[in-house]
């Protein structure tokens, strides 16, 4: 159940699918826009050109046919200039003349504030007249100006202008209003029409999300153990690129982890095997050295010496082999914890006087009394002994030891007054076959002490640490379980 709701999907807000959904609508609103943007603007001007050209094209019309006479008579010209503006397409306008200094129009005003200067000037240009889009006010309109002009034939048709121009303004409200009902139509159209990409979205995201959650279940398959797993591969897309070499890499792996633990097993079969056949040899041989060491004061001094070295020599090797033996125990899963219930002082106490460590300036104990614990008596004077007989060697008198309880576990630690573990050696400490310092590789240790203990530790279900204390030395701390 646990590993079911490890598997299963967490929602994360601004996971990959909710990417994807994002970037999809994205796309579709930008689609959307763009093109109520093209729409909008290809239809506003077509509104505008069409009502503009009838405007231009009637008033143009309206002009020509208007019959100015000159002097102006400002009420007959009035009179015109209404009925121009009655006569209005698309809609009614406000007429407004001009010549010289005289201001006629249809309207209360004898001038209008939208006719530009701009407008004026290019109605005196050209005798075509003009047209300009001008919003003032917040409100659009469109003016017109066409100067009047009157024709001679003789001695050819000739075209003059009588100098009067004359305006017209009309309101586009109607235009505004129909191009916002445009963009009102085209924003109420954008928004379902985003809401139905989200559907095709959401299908897309978990069709891209399918196999990566596949592939997120084979990964954690693996990191479990399981090296056989592989994906399914579909389709010639990306994601069946993925899947296809996620499956070659993971093939690959598994005959690389089973060809490792091949090998680590034939070594340590061999280990084992070499131990076992080493032993017998070695009590012959150790039983023949403690012979020559109590004949050895009766030899003469080279011969003393060699066999002095040879029974040291010998004992190394009986302690590397056993050694070796105990390790291959670990590898091999055998080894068993035979649990009793023992004073942690009284067994601390043993370990000390059986290795003759119980000079004050050598090892210093500090013992409370009553600390009660289950635990495997050899186990633990195996951890002892390497401790302190490791804190001997490379450290430096006294070396303390002290246990105490806390709590559930029972604390052990172990200080010397040397110069402490290097920082670069720290993390390998408990490493098999590690020495800090090559030029130690003949010395009394195997190289597999500290991983020994590491390994009897482990099996009571507790931890070592390796550490330096802050006034020098090096120490080790134990915690087992209570």
């Amino acid at each position: 159940m646990s590993r079911r709701r490890a598997l299963r999907p967490r929602l994360r807000p601004f996971g990959l699918r909710t990417r994807l959904v994002l970037a999809f609508l994205l796309v579709a609103a930008v689609g959307c826009g763009t093109t109520a943007a093209l729409t909008y603007r290809a239809a506003r001007n077509a509104i505008l050109e069409q009502t503009q050209n009838t405007a231009v094209s009637a008033f143009r019309e309206q002009v020509e046919n208007l019959g100015i006479h000159l002097p102006l008579e400002a009420e007959s010209l009035r009179h015109e200039l209404l009925l121009i503006a009655r006569q209005g397409k698309p809609r009614p306008w406000r007429v407004y003349a001009e010549y010289g200094s005289v201001r006629v129009s249809s309207a209360d005003r004898p001038t209008s504030t939208v006719i530009t200067p701009e407008l004026r000037s290019r109605a005196r240009a050209t005798a075509h007249g003009s047209f300009q889009r001008v919003v003032k006010n917040g409100r659009p309109y469109l003016t017109v100006a066409v100067p009047t002009v009157f024709r001679t034939h003789t001695p050819a048709t000739a075209v003059h202008r009588t100098g009067v121009v004359l305006y017209a303004v009309m309101e586009l409200d109607e235009e505004e209003a129909n191009i916002e009902a445009m963009v009102l139509a085209a924003r109420d159209g954008a928004l379902p029409a985003l809401a139905i990409a989200l559907i095709p979205a959401l299908i897309a995201a978990r069709s891209v999300l399918r196999p990566v959650r596949e592939l997120r279940r084979a990964a954690d398959s693996m990191g479990r153990g399981r090296l056989d797993t592989r994906i399914l591969a579909k389709g010639s897309d990306e994601l069946a690129d993925l899947a296809r070499t996620f499956n070659e890499s993971a093939a690959a792996l598994e005959r690389s982890v089973v060809e490792l633990r091949h090998a680590e097993a034939r070594a340590r079969r061999f280990a084992s095997d070499v131990s076992h056949e080493l032993r017998t040899p070695l009590a012959g041989m150790l039983a023949v050295t403690e012979v020559l060491d109590e004949d050895a004061d009766g030899l003469d001094s080279d011969t003393a010496r060699a066999v002095r070295l040879i029974s040291a020599e010998t004992g190394k090797l009986a302690v590397l082999v056993e050694d070796l033996m105990e390790i291959s125990r670990f590898d091999a899963r055998a080894a068993e914890l035979h649990v009793d219930e023992v004073d942690v002082a009284d067994s601390v106490r043993k370990t000390l006087q059986h290795r003759h460590w119980t000079d004050p300036a050598l090892v210093r104990a500090e013992l409370p009394v009553g600390v009660r614990v289950r635990l495997d008596p050899r186990r633990f004077d195996l951890v002892v002994a390497n401790l302190v007989g490791n804190a001997l060697r490379h450290g430096a008198p006294p070396v303390t030891v002290r246990t105490w309880a806390e709590g559930d576990w029972l604390v052990t630690e172990v200080a010397d007054r040397g110069p402490g573990i290097a920082d670069e050696v720290l993390p390998h400490v408990f490493d098999r076959f590690f020495k800090a310092d090559p030029a130690r590789a003949r010395s009394a240790g195997s190289g597999l002490g500290l991983a020994i203990t590491l390994e009897n530790i482990r099996l009571h279900g507790g931890t070592v640490t390796a550490a330096n204390h802050p006034d020098g030395g090096a120490v080790f701390t134990v915690r087992i379980p209570r």
